[in-house]
């Protein structure tokens, strides 16, 4: 660490210069003894032209004799020492600087308490330098033997806290000037980090700024809060919408899909209903599949990504953005721009372009012109990068532990990349990146790291300073464990806001959530400014779309005969028989054929059911069908729980253990195919397959007996579980279009054309016998 500094703002953000308190007027120069304060805060006074102070001469008598003696202060000692350096701030109209110590978050509320427009200015150091320095001033009222002490009672300024954190190994004078550039040119870092309405992504014209001012000038405080929130909708119905815009004014909503019919008719409801447009949101990560119940399924993001045309991401796009926008939706989350480093991670295994920065950004620009086509703004996700960490941050804080240098080749050549490409909107990952926070802030503690939804650093210093980055920024859904474990609830809502954030992703509870925001902006947690700002993005993104001047908002309902026609669909085929995956076929099992192989054993593989409810095998009987129209004689294994329910007596896996793998196998079946369409959505770190029962009659022990072939619909990383299969195909997706090809290609009737990365094989050599 060698002179880096940072700076954390009123709100509870570092972002730029939205620091008004950071004027260099009132400043306390902190840090443990023997970091420099005396030295540095004398040199600073005189740079700024301020009055200087060493807070140790206003302690009264009676703690200098006890800090002489060897004996720490306690709180009480304190507090009269702190009322009165924050009682001479309050003094004082002209710029004031005092040295103190300031360890702990409420001794600086003390002092803030008499100014609340104080600037901490932390000097901070190792322990070596600071015992060597304490070493060489015999004689100082304060021992060395101290330093301990005060190094467990030092507690590193925090999110909300206006500050500078500068290291000490550097020169008196180094020091000084980058405290003085902190504090100084905090008015300039405001004109490089406040929106700019006219610059990309917005682009706005004279009339639309005039509209985002005027709406903003017009609104109440309780309309500017509640446009700070994107609300769930879980309710169709009319009374539910009324409250929601009535009681929280929100900005935007997503809603759980259903029929597409009803979709529509629940948007253009919502947008009859508010003053102001709303941002509607939809998932189209794979199509229209996933923003209702008939969209169209195209692929996976891994799907688009594992074939050399590129073209297959763009009509991914296309037919999202056609499909969204004929519901009457504005705003897609997505594309995906993770990087699939880890094959144990399944979060996004499915959800990313690939395993490299390369093809993940010439995907996600193929994705974003095809959406583009259609009025929609997009949401990359999820900065800073997942990937790494194979936990989900549904259910735990995950993380990218990059260095800041291996981000920046990695991660951050895919958002300068995507940015310059003109995204309009980032949604925020609640995925800490340790390493590269320290770039930003030295010295942060493994305690200190937050998601980047709470992490000032990461949302202003990078993402809006080094990347440059001029559009809205989002939270990732509130409900995630990997948010909500890191503070408690009335703290995080508005932290995030005041960490750079300018969206809040869902209600928890919506009185709640939305007192908590109006809460945290009425303390003084959310600036002013912070807030502002926030809002001249939510109305920019708005008016880019044109919102503010349409005359219909949503489309006729004739509008939804492109969702899942037959045109969408013969697309979905063609790139479904583009991206099947032969991954290996080590014994030369394939094809397979009627003719050759017409008894077939069938096994149907799941995770089984999932929050959805929905019957986690109903694709089994698509294969089945398309089995049995190729010709082949199919018989379908069944668990000792499906044979149970059926009605059979006596059942357990022993039982059917003992009837399935006997001898006779081989004359009963002449190959087995297993299908596996293992899901799993934010019930678990990560998703592996789960077997019926122990030693399973399911798990391919007749790849021995018989060609046996394992078929993927969804996950890349089943190799892992079984090794023991010689013939592996990745189908990308439980549709009739990709289990249709998958069974031609099996039969030889038609070539394997996808591509695979080296993720398949999950770093173990069995995978590839």
């Amino acid at each position: 660490m060698t002179g880096k500094s940072r700076a954390i703002n009123d709100g509870g953000t570092y972002d730029g210069g939205t620091r008004p308190a950071a004027s260099g007027r009132h400043v306390v120069v902190m840090g443990v003894a023997g970091c420099g304060k005396s030295t540095v805060g004398a040199a600073l006074a005189e740079r700024l032209g301020a009055e200087f102070l060493d807070g140790d001469a206003l302690h009264p008598q009676s703690n200098i004799d006890r800090m002489a003696s060897g004996t720490p202060l306690n709180d009480d000692d304190r507090a009269p020492w702190l009322a009165e350096i924050g009682r001479r701030f309050s003094a004082s109209d002209a710029p004031l600087v005092i040295a103190c110590s300031a360890l702990k978050r409420a001794y600086r509320d003390i002092i803030r308490s008499g100014d609340p427009t104080v600037t901490f200015v932390h000097l901070h150091g190792t322990r070596e330098i600071l015992n060597e320095r304490m070493n060489s001033r015999p004689g100082h009222f304060m021992p060395a033997s101290l330093l301990d002490s005060q190094l467990a009672t030092l507690e590193h300024l925090q999110v909300d806290e206006t500050g500078v954190v500068v290291d000490i190994e550097t020169p008196v004078q180094q020091i000084v000037d980058r405290a003085a550039e902190e504090l100084l040119g905090s008015q300039d870092d405001a004109a490089r980090f406040l929106v700019d309405l006219k610059a990309a992504p917005f682009n706005l014209d004279d009339s639309a700024v005039e509209w985002v001012e005027s709406t903003l000038a017009s609104m109440t405080l309780e309309e500017k809060i509640g446009q700070l929130f994107i609300n769930h909708n879980n309710d169709y119905s009319p009374e539910y919408l009324d409250g929601v815009l009535e009681n929280f004014h929100v900005g935007g909503m997503r809603y759980r899909p259903g029929p597409s019919a009803a979709v529509q008719e629940h948007i253009r409801y919502a947008q009859s209903k508010t003053r102001i447009p709303l941002l509607v949101a939809s998932n189209p990560e794979m199509g229209g599949a996933g923003s209702c119940d008939d969209g169209t399924f195209v692929s996976t993001h891994l799907q688009a990504g594992s074939h050399p045309d590129k073209s297959i991401a763009r009509r991914m796009g296309e037919v999202a953005g056609v499909e969204t926008a004929a519901l009457g939706c504005n705003w897609a989350f997505a594309p995906i721009v993770d990087i699939h480093y880890n094959w144990r991670n399944t979060v996004i295994s499915t959800r990313a372009f690939g395993n490299t920065p390369e093809i993940v950004v010439e995907r996600a620009k193929e994705y974003f012109d095809g959406i583009s086509e259609s009025p929609t703004v997009c949401a990359m996700k999820h900065f800073p990068g997942d990937g790494i960490d194979e936990r989900d941050q549904h259910v735990v804080t995950s993380y990218n532990t990059l260095g800041y240098e291996e981000w920046n080749r990695t991660y951050g050549h895919v958002y300068r990349e995507m940015i310059g490409h003109g995204v309009q909107s980032i949604m925020v990952g609640h995925i800490g990146a340790p390493e590269v926070s320290r770039h930003f802030r030295p010295g942060l503690a493994d305690a200190e790291i937050r998601p980047a939804t709470l992490a000032p650093e990461l949302l202003q210093d990078l993402l809006r300073g080094e990347l440059g980055f001029n559009g809205l920024v989002l939270t990732d859904a509130s409900l995630m464990v990997g948010l909500t474990q890191a503070m408690k609830r009335r703290d995080l809502v508005p932290a995030t806001i005041a960490a750079g954030c300018d969206m809040f992703l869902f209600f928890r509870n919506p009185e709640e959530d939305f007192g908590f925001m109006l809460d945290g902006y009425k303390s003084g947690v959310i600036s002013d400014s912070r807030l502002e700002d926030a809002l001249r993005r939510i109305l920019g993104l708005k008016a880019s779309l044109g919102l503010h001047v349409r005359t219909q908002l949503v489309p006729p309902a004739e509008a939804l005969a492109v969702i899942g026609s037959q045109a969408h669909r013969a697309i979905a085929a063609d790139i479904a028989d583009k991206t099947v995956t032969l991954v290996k076929d080590t014994a030369h099992n394939l094809p397979i054929t009627p003719e050759t192989h017409q008894r077939i054993r069938l096994y149907g593989i799941s995770g089984g059911a999932d929050f959805t409810r929905a019957d986690p095998l109903a694709y089994l009987d698509t294969v089945k069908e398309e089995l049995e129209a190729a010709g082949f004689a199919v018989d379908v294994f069944k668990t000792a729980e499906q044979r149970e329910a059926a009605g059979e007596t006596g059942m357990n896996f022993m039982r059917v253990l003992s009837e399935e793998a006997t001898a006779d196998y081989p004359e009963r079946y002449d190959a087995a195919l297993v299908f596996a369409n293992v899901k799993g959505f934010a019930q678990e770190a990560a998703i592996r397959i789960k077997w019926s029962s122990p030693m399973a009659a399911e798990i391919p022990w007749y790849a021995t007996e018989v060609p046996t072939v394992f078929v993927s619909l969804n996950q890349p990383n089943h190799l892992i579980d079984v090794p023991m299969v010689k013939t592996a195909i990745h189908a990308h997706a439980g549709t009739r279009e990709a289990i249709r090809a998958t069974i031609q290609k099996i039969q030889g009737k038609s070539e394997f054309q996808g591509t695979f990365n080296e993720n398949v094989f999950c770093d173990s050599f069995d995978t590839r016998l």
